[in-house]
C-alpha cells in the first residue's frame, strides 16, 4: 500500500474537511538558551528519567530552521498546522511579555497566513516554566491564574493571526503522568497529588477560555483531551465495573467537568485526601462553552477487577507500534460514537493520531508501510464515526516530523518526515507522501 483509501463518497474527501500536521514547542524547537528553563529541562537533567539520557536543548532546531519547516509543511499541501507556544519563551520571569520570544511566533504565523495555512495554536503543551513549578506548579492554585495572565498577553500579541486556540494539550498527561505516577515532568508521585493538579489545570482552561472569548472571539477556542478507551477483559460484573471506574478516572475525569461542570461520581469513592480542592464557582469556570473539542487518540487498554485497587490494567497486546501500544483502530470509532452519545458535543478535530514505528532509512528513503497501514485504518475509523453521526471537522497527523518524544527521548519516531538529528536533514517518508496525496487529490 502506498496510498490512503477512503470511500469515494466520504465527507473526509471534501475540501471543507481540514487536514493538518502537528508539533509541540519543547519537542522540536531547541534554542533552550533563548528561553527560561521549564519543567522538562529539569526532568531531562535528572538521571534515569529519559530513556536515552537526551534532552530538548537542540531537538529539531526548529527555531533555527523554521523557514525550511514551514516550506516543508506547505509542500505537503495541508490545510492547517497545529503548533504550540512555549510559555517560557514568551514570558519573562517578572510575568511580562518577552518580545523577542513572541516575535518568533508572530513571524511563523504571518508566513502561515501568507501561504493560506490555518494556524491551530496550543497554549500549553507541557512546558511549564520551572520558576512556577518551584512555587508548587499545578499543585498551586495560583498557577491557573498565572496561565490566564500568560494567555491574555499572548492572545493580544497574536491578535488576528490564529485560526484556532487550544488552552491545554492532554491535561491527563500533565496531571496523572506528571504528578501522580511521576513518569513525566515534574516527576512527582502520589495519589494525593494527581487529582489536585488536574483540577488546577482544568481551572486554568476555564479561566483561559474566558480570556480568549474576550480577546479572540473570531478564533475557534477549545481544549485538546486525550482518550484511551477502556475495554473489559470479560463480561463479569466485577470486570465491567472496574473498567467503568478506569474510564471515569482516566478519560471522563477531564471530559465531564469541561462539558457538564461536574466530576464523575467516582469522586465520592476516593479518600478525601485524594480529592481535589474545589472552591465555590470552580466548576462553572471550568465548564465554558467550546467552539471545538480536540481529540487525541493512539490506542486502547484492557482492564479487569483488582483485589487491591480500583482496577487492574493489562499489558498492551499485539499488534503493537514501536512504542509498545496496541493498534486497535475500531476503538477510535467507538470512542467518538460514545462521546457523541454521552455529551452535547461541539465540532471535533482529531488533533493527534499517529504511530511510532521502527523506521529504516534505505537509499535515502523511509518506506514505512506499517505507518501507512496505521493511518489508513484510523482515517477510515474516523470516517465510520462520521457515518454514525459524529461531527468531525478535521484530522491532524502526529507528528509532522520525528522529534523529542518526552520520556522516550529520541528513541521513538512518530514523524511522517524523517529527521537526521546529526545533520538536521528532513526527508519525507512514504507515509508523508501518501498523506500529502490524500490531501491534494481531494
Amino acid at each position: 500500500m502506498t496510498q490512503f483509501t477512503l470511500p469515494k463518497n466520504s465527507t473526509m474527501l471534501s475540501k471543507d474537511f481540514i487536514y493538518g500536521v502537528a508539533t509541540a514547542s519543547f519537542q522540536i524547537e531547541g534554542a533552550a538558551d533563548q528561553r527560561l528553563p521549564c519543567i522538562w529541562d529539569t526532568f531531562c537533567a535528572t538521571p534515569g528519567k529519559i530513556a536515552d539520557n537526551s534532552n530538548g536543548d537542540s531537538a529539531c532546531e526548529h527555531v533555527k530552521n523554521w523557514q525550511d519547516d514551514v516550506e516543508l509543511i506547505d509542500s505537503l499541501g495541508v490545510d492547517a498546522y497545529r503548533l504550540s507556544i512555549s510559555w517560557p519563551r514568551v514570558i519573562k520571569l517578572d510575568g511580562t511579555l518577552n518580545q523577542e520570544g513572541i516575535n518568533f511566533y508572530i513571524t511563523i504565523l504571518d508566513e502561515l497566513m501568507r501561504r493560506n495555512i490555518k494556524a491551530f495554536v496550543t497554549l500549553y503543551h507541557w512546558d511549564l516554566p520551572q520558576h512556577l513549578e518551584d512555587k508548587g506548579g499545578w499543585l498551586n492554585r495560583e498557577t491557573a491564574y498565572e496561565f490566564a495572565r500568560y494567555v491574555d498577553l499572548v492572545s493580544k500579541a497574536l491578535s488576528g493571526k490564529v485560526y484556532s486556540y487550544a488552552t491545554l494539550n492532554e491535561p491527563f498527561c500533565s496531571s496523572y503522568l506528571g504528578y501522580e505516577i511521576g513518569v513525566h515532568a515534574p516527576g512527582i508521585k502520589g495519589r494525593e497529588f494527581g487529582r489536585k493538579a488536574a483540577h488546577h489545570l482544568l481551572l486554568a482552561h476555564g479561566l483561559a477560555m474566558k480570556v480568549l472569548t474576550k480577546n479572540s472571539p473570531e478564533s475557534l477556542n477549545g481544549i485538546v483531551l486525550n482518550f484511551t478507551p477502556c475495554y473489559s477483559v470479560s463480561s463479569s460484573e466485577a470486570d465491567i465495573a472496574a473498567t467503568a471506574f478506569a474510564d471515569d478516572y482516566i478519560n471522563q475525569w477531564y471530559m465531564k467537568p469541561v462539558m457538564q461542570g461536574a466530576y464523575p461520581d467516582i469522586i465520592e469513592q476516593l479518600p478525601p485526601a485524594h480529592r481535589p480542592d474545589i472552591l465555590a464557582g470552580d466548576m462553572d469556570i471550568i465548564c465554558q462553552p467550546l467552539d471545538f473539542l480536540g481529540v487525541n487518540f493512539y490506542t486502547r487498554l484492557r482492564y479487569e477487577a483488582s483485589d487491591t485497587d480500583y482496577y487492574h490494567e493489562l499489558p498492551h497486546q499485539a499488534p503493537m507500534t514501536d512504542i509498545g501500544w496496541e493498534i486497535y483502530p475500531s476503538a477510535l470509532t467507538e470512542l467518538l460514537v460514545s462521546l457523541h452519545q454521552k455529551y452535547d458535543l461541539p465540532p471535533i478535530y482529531i488533533t493527534e493520531n499517529g504511530a511510532a514505528m521502527a523506521d529504516k532509512m534505505v537509499d535515502g528513503e523511509v518506506n514505512d508501510q506499517d505507518r501507512i497501514a496505521y493511518y489508513n485504518a484510523h482515517l477510515n475509523a474516523v470516517n465510520d464515526a462520521i457515518l454514525q453521526g459524529v461531527n468531525v471537522a478535521g484530522y491532524f497527523a502526529w507528528s509532522l516530523m520525528d522529534n523529542f518524544e518526552w520520556a522516550e527521548g529520541y528513541s521513538k519516531r512518530f514523524g511522517i518526515v524523517h529527521v537526521d538529528y546529526n545533520t538536521q536533514i528532513r526527508t519525507v517518508k512514504l507515509s508523508g507522501k501518501a498523506y500529502s496525496q490524500l490531501i491534494t487529490r481531494r
